[in-house]
């Protein structure tokens, strides 16, 4: 693949200062850092150094919607669509891909996957018959792999627990109902407290997962998102527990001045003063 080469720095400095428009003039700020004379640390990076980067980025994505600052989503995003511009300057250099090659595969990936929109099936589907043909689709492209082929490693666990008993699901491997799941995570507690107080730290560990997994199961069969709803149960806790600060601090004191019980006593006033506001 032929290497483009960033422009001559009087023409790329008017491109980045005269405010040229579009993913041109991002390409092309990308180009400059990873030019000779560009900037040594954009230089020195690889795919490994940059995709804890890429993972942060997307999380401040999601936080930005949780809080719903949409000026700040538009920032984030920013940085997010920064990443994938890096990635794919660092393969161009490589000799790998390009930006271009990028765009053409999301592309026709999405033409692919929504042929009642681009193609000459129905256009008259449910949400749900649609879900079902997307991951159709994404079984056909992956062809002969094994079921659970592909499911990224780097997924948050909660939800990559979820992607991977979705496959299993989808050749039968489930069980039938939410009771026989929740059967199961009592199963799995009993086996928790067993270990406790008999086996090792691995072997507790192990089980601890074994519960989670059970977990993350059930929440699919509730239709929960697992990872959006330990989110809400942090925000929760953090919002409570600075009640507890803001209240002791009207007497003068912090939390470790406090003891349990008392704590415990404003936790459930936060709670009450929670429902309500809800109920308000």
């Amino acid at each position: 693949m032929p290497q483009q080469r960033p422009l001559p720095r009087e023409a790329s400095d008017a491109l980045v200062h005269d405010g040229a428009a579009g993913m041109d003039r991002l390409l092309e700020i990308m180009a400059r850092l990873r030019a000779p004379d560009g900037c040594p640390w954009d230089i020195e990076q690889g795919f490994a150094e940059i995709a804890p980067y890429t993972l942060e980025e997307a999380h401040e994505v999601a936080d930005a919607i949780a809080h719903e600052d949409w000026q700040g989503l538009k920032g984030e995003l920013g940085d997010l669509l920064f990443q994938s511009v890096f990635h794919a300057r660092i393969a161009e250099d490589r000799g790998l891909f390009d930006f271009n090659d990028v765009v053409q595969a999301i592309s026709d990936k999405m033409v692919a996957r929504h042929p009642h929109v681009f193609g000459h099936e129905s256009r008259d589907k449910s949400p749900d018959q649609q879900s079902v043909d997307w991951e159709r689709i994404k079984a056909a492209e992956r062809g002969n792999a094994r079921t659970l082929d592909g499911v990224a490693l780097a997924l948050p666990a909660l939800t990559r627990s979820l992607k991977l008993q979705k496959r299993a699901a989808r050749v039968g491997f489930d069980w039938p109902s939410t009771s026989d799941v929740i059967d199961k995570i009592a199963e799995e507690a009993r086996e928790l407290v067993e270990a406790r107080d008999t086996l090792t730290q691995a072997e507790v560990e192990e089980e601890f997962g074994d519960l989670l997994f059970v977990m993350a199961n059930l929440a699919r069969h509730l239709s929960v998102d697992p990872e959006a709803a330990l989110r809400a149960a942090n925000a929760k806790f953090t919002r409570r527990f600075n009640r507890i600060e803001d209240w002791l601090a009207e007497s003068g004191r912090r939390p470790e001045d406090s003891d349990l019980a008392e704590m415990d006593a404003l936790w459930n006033r936060a709670k009450a003063e929670e429902k309500a506001r809800k109920n308000g």
